[in-house]
């Protein structure tokens, strides 16, 4: 049975709290804050345009007609005669409020009948009511505010999401940027899979995310904060202070419910994402490794081993949707008991419900945003887990250090040397490069020999500063690696590696990567020193063939011309060649070294190998053993020394 991958918790993930996350956001957010404040301020007017809105209610209420009778062609407007206006049973005092509130008109409404009249345009009727101001309401004032604040509400949504937008794309190219500048310690540490999943799918959720987050942040407080304002200056003016009670007591529940919600929520996002790392790494993996896949046919083997990470997915998935789902029904079930209260709360205090009429919009209006809100108590717990994650990542540093003022170095004029050098992996027991010095002087070729693990391709690496060491130094022409700019460094030394890895693009376009700027003949130079050019124009296309992912539509040894035919329109005084013809046949091995040998006059260079064929003709080599030099001479020396060079080659001799 396939077994479950399980999340494997890199080195470098810790716990963040928000006080630690939203600053660091705000800081990303700041380089468009302009189009921010425009979209926080429409969100701001979008809700202060609710108050004339409600304002309109009062005097639209007092002049709807209560009763059949109040409809008839004798009935009056809301000025009319209280006996002609009230209903039979109706306390004298309800009707007083009534005319009072018809009488109580916003200013600014006013201000609108003031400029209508002076235009001709009569807003009374012939009995001198009111109901000319309903109609004006409707046809107009209404109309008006509402498309302003439509307007106001797209500008809000459109402003913060156009934000946010940009800063998702910065923090991706800001995680890209932090990746590439790690050291190969960095990488050689961890999960690529989970790495591309953190790197792509944790932003993804944020663009998704944080545009509403920050649309409604900046549209729903103000719009409960105009309501509520509304809502209590009512009460106060109408004697009804006793029903805000209500809010004191519900709005403070309801928060601590969702509080706890959220942190429920924050669990399992989290645990969400990292299982969405799993998926992302085995994909990744058996893409990888698919000929190995095919080879040994495990497809149904992997099969069963990515159902189960996906069920283990869907399990954590689904108890945070659980827990989402809960806020909806919560947000409306404090919206009927807050109906309920108030009801009761009329009864208890003899307060008519027609009373409360003016109240039915702000707390209609009310209830969207809360229910909103409610639903990005969520949404944040979600951001937080995903921005812990991309956090993490951004404070990993062990990148290597450039000097505060580096040297520049534009040629190797006269040797490069290792200075009784020591390395050893972070992960490791012992010393991987233990105490090492020799000397690559210019136009010279060294070799490196040894069993596996000896340390041979680790030196090159660190000649490369990939790594740097933890004692000793490596300099070039009297300077140490260290105090070089890594530019330099890399444009010093160039390198043909073990593991040949092309770009899916044309043979052209990997050929030139190290120079955007070469020009075809440069490219075909480079491709006929390495003797790649008449394998290229073989080619469906030649040199504007796609090599296909990994350079996986050529063949090993065509992958490998192509990378030193790379390296060579580079053109470094010193190469680095990590068993660089390990994976050539016999005929095409020979064409390579050919080629190399005709550069070797004005090209100083760094073999590794295993075949100890290829470095005959080295004019020193070094012989390895577990990270040490324990032998250094030429073929010929060390053949005869009768030491462990020449058991090397004995052993190779049988195998042969």
């Amino acid at each position: 049975m396939a077994k479950r991958k399980e999340y494997r918790k890199e080195f470098f993930d810790r716990e963040y709290k928000a006080r630690e996350v939203y600053p660091r956001l705000w800081k990303l957010v700041g380089r468009y804050r302009a189009r921010v404040f425009v979209g926080v301020f429409c969100g701001l007017v979008s809700a202060g345009a609710l108050m004339p809105f409600y304002q309109m209610i009062q005097p639209v209420a007092a002049e709807v007609p209560m009763t059949s009778e109040a409809c008839s062609p004798e009935g009056g407007g809301a000025a009319a005669d209280a006996e002609v206006q009230a209903p039979k049973g109706t306390p004298p005092s309800v009707v007083e409020r009534k005319m009072a509130k018809a009488a109580k008109a916003p200013g600014w409404l006013k201000e609108v009948e003031r400029l209508a009249e002076k235009a001709g345009v009569s807003v009374k009727d012939e009995k001198g009511g009111l109901s000319g101001r309903m109609l004006l309401i409707v046809l107009v004032a209404m109309p008006l505010v509402l498309g302003f604040r439509a307007l106001m509400v797209f500008l809000n949504h459109y402003c913060l999401t156009w934000s946010v937008t940009k800063v998702v794309a910065d923090l991706r190219l800001d995680m890209l940027r932090h990746v590439q500048r790690q050291s190969m310690q960095f990488h050689g540490r961890v999960d690529v899979g989970q790495l591309m999943a953190r790197m792509t799918g944790d932003p993804n959720q944020l663009a998704r995310v944080f545009p509403v987050i920050l649309a409604e942040l900046a549209i729903a407080p103000f719009e409960i904060a105009v309501s509520l304002f509304f809502i209590v200056l009512f009460a106060l003016e109408n004697n009804l202070a006793s029903l805000l009670l209500i809010l004191v007591v519900a709005v403070p529940a309801f928060t601590l419910i969702l509080a706890a919600l959220g942190r429920k929520m924050r669990k399992w996002t989290k645990k969400s994402l990292e299982r969405s790392s799993v998926i992302g790494a085995d994909i990744h993996e058996v893409l990888t490794c698919v000929r190995t896949v095919k080879a040994y046919h495990t497809e149904e083997r992997e099969n069963g081993v990515f159902r189960k990470v996906y069920d283990h997915l869907n399990k954590s998935v689904l108890r945070a949707q659980r827990l989402s789902l809960l806020t909806s029904p919560l947000a409306e079930s404090l919206g009927i008991l807050l109906i309920g209260l108030a009801l009761v709360g009329c009864l208890v205090l003899k307060v008519p419900v027609l009373d409360l009429v003016p109240l039915v919009a702000p707390a209609l209006m009310i209830y969207q945003p809360i229910k909103e809100l409610s639903k990005l108590q969520v949404q944040i717990q979600d951001s937080m887990a995903g921005l812990s994650r991309i956090f993490s990542l951004l404070d990993c540093h062990m990148e290597l250090s450039e000097a505060a003022n580096p040297r520049s170095l534009r040629e190797f004029r006269s040797a490069m040397r290792f200075e009784d050098v020591v390395f050893r992996y972070e992960t490791a027991d012992a010393n991987a490069v233990d105490h090492v010095s020799f000397e690559l002087k210019r136009g010279m070729s060294i070799a490196v020999v040894g069993a596996t693990g000896s340390g041979k391709s680790t030196m090159g690496a660190l000649l490369q500063r990939f790594y740097d060491p933890q004692g000793g130094r490596i300099t070039v022409d009297g300077v140490d690696l260290k105090d070089l700019a890594i530019a330099d460094v890399h444009r010093l030394v160039g390198a043909v590696l073990q593991e040949t890895l092309l770009f899916n693009d044309t043979i052209e376009e990997n050929i030139r990567y190290g120079i955007p700027g070469a020009t075809h003949e440069q490219v075909v130079a480079a491709a006929k020193a390495a003797n790649a050019h008449d394998f290229i124009m073989s080619q469906p296309g030649g040199y504007d063939r796609t090599v296909g992912e990994k350079g996986f539509a050529l063949s090993g040894g065509e992958r490998q011309r192509i990378a030193i035919a790379r390296a060579l329109l580079l053109n470094p005084p010193i190469l680095v060649l990590d068993e660089a013809t390990s994976a050539l046949d016999t005929v095409t091995e020979h064409l390579v070294q050919q080629a190399l040998e005709n550069l070797m006059a004005n090209r100083t260079v760094f073999s590794i190998a295993h075949r100890l064929s290829t470095v005959r003709n080295a004019d020193l080599i070094l012989v390895m053993d577990r990270g040490r030099v324990v032998e250094s001479g030429t073929h010929d020396e060390l053949f005869a020394a009768q030491g462990v060079y020449r058991k090397l080659c004995d052993t190779q001799m049988r195998k042969e």
